[in-house]
């Protein structure tokens, strides 16, 4: 099944234009309800703008090719509909799923035979995320010479997912999910609508914001629970408690490979950094109940405690690492626990940079060049003629003197006196910088 059948459309099979005439009672009804103008699309202003790109397209005015982006259930296979139907363009649809570079290449041809009969050809690819390189690759010459308009639609962002030479011929137009308002038109639209249930129930204010909350801004998962509360309603009512005992989980969008996987990482991560444990805890949540690898979040908190906590809070690389050690023996569900604990530990830390600023900071000078020679005194002096070429000779051991620290120099000639380490005012830190300026004292200007 395609993930967006429509924007109030459900479905195994690939979409074809509107039909005209009476709507199959017996169809679902996000099938039943799925817009057939502009006029019926709700949400979306943002690209419907009149005299938008988008809006010129669908209404037959526009030549540009367009990637469609957005969630499930936001209008994408619909607007490809109202494209292909007041457009009076042919119309051919394939999903990535089952389509390779043979059927690409046969509308293609196709599209050619009919561009000479002075018809343009519109083709639709749901899923175009899951086409490869070769796939898109077919399209190319086709979309840039205007032998086919290409409408794609994506559950993911095209920028991951498309090739760069596709996406720059293209309108790339980024669906949202219906805000609460949007959601609640679409019910009340379907309960009231002859197409829909024809007033036949009556849905309670409560039982809608239930609908909204279980939806999450898809419109077509909203029309399935209407429709399986409406079925449940005995009495023609359909109250909260219906509609939880239709369908009681709400949805989470996220997919691992996408950039749903890389947001919700991204926030994740700067919760922590951010030390806010709560929204930590709900990012957490939303990758452990999605699905996500637990060992990748293992790795993600082992390295946010050295990058953005270090030597603040020297305990939180043990509690990541026990926490990645957890995932490895125990395994979901019970590792979520390990996670949870590390992730608290992690946004209530004291924060410091200072380990990551320290180490890129070395890095930058080695690879500019910054490398200088090992001191003599510092080489290795335990094989036959080192000493003969002053290698070992003066290197004074630190454990002689009574606080365990020399004045001696260490670093190549050039990197003298270049300071990496800064140590910030934040929890075990407030102390490291006491200490470090004391030791470089020592090391640099005597005991």
């Amino acid at each position: 099944m395609t993930e967006d059948a429509g924007l109030f459309a459900a479905g195994d099979a690939a979409p074809a234009p509107p039909a005209a005439g009476p709507v199959d009672p017996s169809a679902p009804l996000a099938v039943r309800m799925r817009p057939r103008t502009l006029d019926e699309v709700i949400g979306q202003e943002h690209l419907l703008r009149p005299n938008s790109p988008l809006r010129r397209l669908v209404e037959g005015r526009g030549g540009s090719s367009v990637v469609l982006y957005g969630p499930p259930g936001t209008g994408k296979t619909t607007l490809a509909n109202l494209v292909a139907s007041s457009s009076g363009r042919h119309f051919v649809s394939l999903s990535a799923l089952s389509a390779g570079v043979k059927d690409v290449r046969a509308v293609i041809e196709d599209a050619r035979t009919r561009q000479v009969h002075g018809q343009r050809t519109v083709l639709f690819i749901d899923e175009v995320h899951r086409f490869s390189k070769s796939q898109q690759d077919a399209l190319l010459a086709a979309v840039e010479n205007g032998i086919v308009l290409l409408v794609a639609a994506t559950t993911e962002n095209p920028h991951f997912s498309v090739i760069a030479p596709l996406l720059s011929r293209s309108l790339i137009a980024e669906l949202h999910g219906l805000d609460d308002a949007g959601v609640a038109e679409v019910v009340r639209r379907a309960v009231a609508d002859e197409r829909g249930l024809s007033g036949g129930v009556e849905v309670t204010d409560e039982a809608v914001a239930d609908i909204i909350r279980l939806a999450g801004g898809d419109a077509r998962r909203s029309l399935t629970i209407l429709e399986a509360a409406a079925g449940a309603a005995e009495e023609g009512v359909v109250t909260p408690e219906i509609v939880e005992l239709s369908l009681d989980a709400a949805p989470v969008r996220y997919d691992r490979d996408g950039d749903q996987h890389y947001d919700v990482t991204s926030a994740f991560i700067k919760s922590i950094r951010g030390s806010d444990v709560d929204a930590a805890l709900h990012y957490l949540a939303r990758m452990l109940v999605a699905g996500e690898d637990p060992r990748f979040i293992a790795r993600r908190l082992m390295v946010h405690a050295s990058e953005d906590i270090g030597m603040a809070d020297p305990t939180a690389l043990l509690a990541a690492s026990a926490a990645a050690e957890i995932v490895q023996k125990v395994g979901m569900p019970e590792c979520r626990l390990a996670l949870a604990q590390a992730t608290v530990h992690l946004a209530t830390a004291p924060k410091s940079n200072a380990v990551i600023a320290a180490i890129d900071a070395a890095m930058a000078d080695v690879r500019g060049g910054g490398v200088g020679q090992v001191p003599k005194h510092l080489r290795d002096g335990h094989y036959a003629g080192a000493k003969g070429l002053g290698n070992g000779v003066g290197y004074r051991y630190a454990h002689d003197a009574p606080a365990g620290v020399v004045r001696q120099q260490y670093p190549p000639d050039e990197l003298v006196g270049r300071d990496y380490y800064a140590p910030s005012g934040h929890g075990h830190e407030r102390e490291l910088s006491t200490r470090v300026a004391k030791l470089r004292g020592i090391i640099r200007g005597g005991e």
